[in-house]
């Protein structure tokens, strides 16, 4: 099946995003004769999405605040590009009713849902009342916006210990932490209000009771202006860490006869009581034959190739139809669902141990997949860098078959085949979960990553070596003129190269990620001091969010002293033995990096 063209369509669409999504937006643009506009940070002017789109205005900084957060600098290169319209991906202001406004009264067209539906359906609080009027159930928890930890004390209290906090202006695991008793709400609730702000640009959090082994899954709907609502089967998002997806598949396997048919009616039932226009996702938590209505993500999802392969459609496509006023194309039963389809998300992560680090670095080599029924979607190529101020998604590799075990087989050899150096990745964690016995029956959960799979085998990795030996090579050069990006092509000799300023310096990083539950999810913290005492060093590039110990503090073995945010991640920096500390070398804001020090144990 497959979406027409349209004469109503945008000349010219301004992809306020970045990376992977951005890379995906401009290919459908070209696909169907629409000319594309990037939008760049300081740090991503090499960027293949930069690369990958016809123009490319510098939108301001590297952090994201100041950058793909800037309501008033989208504006102006909106403006200024002479582009009719935005897609705003996923992430960053996709799901900002304020930004959708703000772009439909400058005249151009919002590829994405109305304001109205993003406010009560992007906002996690006010969405659970919208699906309780539907006639489905949310996962038991709050219908305001935190306070005080006292209130999450209350809770959990109530409800019973665990406890999950939650973004209300956001999505993807960012700002959700699991609180295991009252002495660590405080410091949770501060740590995910912190990352909400960063990563949305909105602190507020929410509460609901932790489900200890539950699916995640999901049904992807597609509504017109002309009153048509489908929905396009289910997806399966349970293989996660940190709260964040690492595999999705579908439809859901495993589920009920009729659960899944149950889904996608109450989905649809969700995305008409809202009024919803164009792609969005209801996410739900089924555990023990019940499922609860968990948010709507009024945006397209990362994992929505899976959908594509599994339909026949094009869901970008379908968006820009959708969003220039025409009709859906085809009826819900004229939505088939063949075969199965799988994606592993390829993270700059180093999963050794089952610590899943995050690695932002200099990808010196990157070989993708191919073969019948095998899909990459990248936002990075040889030569790139991996910043730390952002999302770490290097590309997402995709297989199809008629069954779920063909599927699954097709993926596990193109992740053979895939090669990246420079930096770790979670391909290795990758064809451990999907070789594992509980994946093969689909007998895991959200919390079996962390809980079940042994990663013990994964070794770390060990920084790349360059060859300096090579003759004149080509290098792509970005002019900026006037804060548009124009391309030169040049070849320069050896001494010209990576080490004269033309390209980047890897960056590794090795330890352990922690999180205010107080459990770690490694053997060893972030940072290390000698056994006798000595130096806590940071293991990665990032900024000083808060220092937690001060001079003279004693500090137990394991325990936190400060807070580090690398790649739109909170991180525990922790000392690996007991002592005094002598010296505190960092304070907040500091930008840090690999082998720096932050205080001195003695």
């Amino acid at each position: 099946m497959e979406v027409p063209t349209f004469p109503t369509l945008p000349s010219k669409v301004l992809i306020a995003n970045r990376g992977e999504i951005a890379v995906r937006v401009a290919r459908a643009c070209r696909h169907l004769g629409i000319a594309s506009v990037a939008v760049y940070s300081e740090a991503d002017r090499g960027s293949m999405h930069v690369r990958a789109a016809d123009e490319a205005y510098l939108v301001g900084p590297a952090p994201a605040a100041e950058s793909y957060l800037s309501v008033e600098r989208l504006l102006e290169l909106l403006s200024r590009s002479g582009a009719d319209a935005v897609h705003p991906g996923y992430g960053f202001l996709a799901e900002d009713a304020r930004f959708a406004r703000a772009v439909i009264a400058a005249g151009a067209k919002w590829i994405g849902p109305p304001p109205e539906a993003i406010e009560v359906m992007g906002d996690k609080i006010s969405s659970r009342a919208a699906a309780r009027r539907a006639g489905v159930a949310p996962v038991p928890g709050t219908d305001r916006p935190l306070s005080s930890a006292d209130e999450v004390v209350a809770f959990g209290e109530l409800h019973g210990w665990p406890v999950a906090i939650k973004a209300a202006f956001g999505g993807g695991g960012r700002g959700m932490r699991v609180v295991a008793s009252a002495d660590k709400a405080a410091d949770a609730l501060e740590s995910a209000q912190r990352e909400a702000e960063k990563a949305f640009g909105r602190p507020e959090c929410y509460l609901e009771k932790y489900l200890p082994w539950p699916r995640h899954v999901e049904v992807q709907v597609f509504a017109d202006t002309h009153g048509n609502v489908v929905h396009l089967g289910t997806r399966d998002c349970s293989v996660q860490r940190r709260y964040q997806k690492l595999v999705e598949e579908a439809p859901a396997p495993g589920l009920p006869p009729g659960v899944a048919e149950a889904m996608g009616e109450a989905a649809v039932h969700v995305a008409r009581t809202c009024g919803y226009v164009n792609a969005g996702t209801i996410e739900l938590i089924y555990q023990d034959g019940e499922f609860y209505f968990l948010e709507m993500n009024t945006r397209l999802q990362v994992e929505h190739p899976v959908t594509e392969l599994v339909t026949g459609l094009d869901l970008v496509a379908l968006q820009f139809a959708v969003a220039a006023g025409e009709p859906l194309p085809f009826s819900q039963d004229d939505v088939l669902l063949r075969g199965h389809a799988i994606e592993a998300r390829v993270n700059a992560e180093d999963p050794a141990g089952g610590n899943f680090i995050p690695t932002p670095g200099r990808v010196a080599r990157m070989r993708l997949p191919g073969g019948p029924w095998v899909r990459a979607d990248a936002g990075y190529e040889a030569g790139d860098t991996v910043s730390q101020h952002y999302d770490n998604l290097l590309a997402k590799l995709v297989s199809w078959g008629p069954d779920r075990e063909s599927a699954r087989r097709r993926l596990l050899s193109a992740l053979q085949e895939t090669e990246v150096e420079g930096i770790p990745t979670t391909i290795p964690a990758h064809m451990v979960v999907l070789a594992h016995p509980d994946f093969v029956t689909a007998s895991h959960s959200t919390t079996w990553l962390t809980e079940k799979v042994d990663l013990s085998s994964v070794d770390p990795v060990a920084p790349a070596t360059t060859d300096s030996t090579s003759t004149d090579e080509r290098r792509d050069l970005d002019i900026e003129v006037g804060g548009r990006l124009y391309q030169v092509r040049v070849y320069l000799p050896p001494a010209w190269g990576p080490e004269a300023g033309l390209g980047g310096a890897g960056l590794n990083a090795s330890g352990t990620e922690g999180h205010p539950g107080g459990r770690s999810l490694g053997s060893a913290g972030l940072g290390s001091a000698g056994r006798d005492g000595g130096e806590v060093t940071i293991p990665m590039q990032g900024t000083v969010v808060k220092v937690l110990v001060g001079a003279g503090d004693h500090v137990d073995a394991g325990q936190a002293v400060c807070v580090l945010e690398a790649m739109k991640m909170e991180n525990y920096i922790v000392s690996d033995v007991a002592g005094t500390v002598l010296e505190v070398r960092v304070e907040a804001g500091a930008s840090v990096g690999a082998g720096d020090v932050v205080a001195v144990i003695g």
